[in-house]
């Protein structure tokens, strides 16, 4: 059970970062808008549904996106994580790297209503010892929207971050966001991590943000951020990687 727990690590703000479709430029501004962004993020610690990745340590992220007027959408992001070195496997040789590729379809029905289907690959670079399940994991997704809420559903096609036979496990979130004022925004977010043939290490998870906007692409977010899963299962070299932690992350987007 121990090794299925850490394996499980990732089954969990940061996280994998907001698709953002570029907004057409009126004809008569010299500025064109393009279709490639950037961001870059410093973290307190990489907590990714509400399952610390790095065992509160610092993570440093960042990725590029493309989006096309149509809606098309594609991206690759990364971060730094520690779960797989945690394992303590012997043979198994861990870069610390979590690689997403993604891509996917964003459109709107009207004014108020929009949707986003795509698909996600978790990449984590490593030599892993015969036998071993990869925590490699593909994911289909798709979310609907009304002005500020979100109803998201994540299914793994793969198994799921190296738990075996869990092929088939779903993420279903709901979130929202609220301008409190220019440049403040609250985030609320609940989701429900499933783990198909391990009901014992499904959980709920919960957050409560908020992100200030200073202009030119810099942001800072804090997040409280919590669980109900099972300490027993979750602690991993004496921390306990599931508990309620706060999060401070500083974001430049370009």
């Amino acid at each position: 059970m121990r090794k299925l727990t850490q394996a499980l690590l990732l089954a969990g703000v940061v996280g994998v970062p907001a698709f953002v479709v570029a907004t057409p430029v009126m004809a008569e501004e010299a500025a064109v808008v393009s279709p490639i962004s950037a961001n870059v993020t410093l973290a307190s610690e990489y907590v990714y549904r509400g399952i610390s990745q790095t065992r509160e340590k610092l993570a440093l992220q960042g990725g590029f996106d493309y989006a096309h007027s149509s809606g098309l959408y594609a991206g690759v992001w990364g971060s730094n994580v520690s779960w797989i070195d945690d394992l303590d496997v012997p043979g198994l040789s861990s870069s610390s790297v979590e690689l997403d590729l993604y891509a996917g379809y964003k459109g709107k029905i009207s004014d108020d209503f929009g949707y986003d289907v795509g698909y996600l690959r978790y990449e984590y670079p490593a030599s892993y010892p015969a036998g071993f399940t990869k925590p490699n994991t593909d994911e289909l997704y798709v979310a609907g929207t009304y002005k500020m809420f979100t109803l998201k559903y994540s299914h793994s096609i793969s198994n799921l971050f190296g738990a075996p036979d869990s092929k088939g496990s779903g993420y279903l979130d709901a979130s929202a966001n609220f301008e409190l004022m220019s440049g403040l925004t609250l985030g609320l977010h609940a989701g429900h991590q499933k783990i198909k043939n391990h009901t014992d290490l499904s959980y709920t998870d919960y957050k409560i943000n908020l992100t200030k906007d200073f202009g030119g692409g810099l942001s800072v977010t804090g997040a409280y951020i919590d669980t109900n899963a099972d300490d027993a299962l979750y602690t991993v070299k004496g921390t306990k990687i599931a508990d309620s932690r706060f999060v401070l992350s500083v974001t430049k987007a370009f």
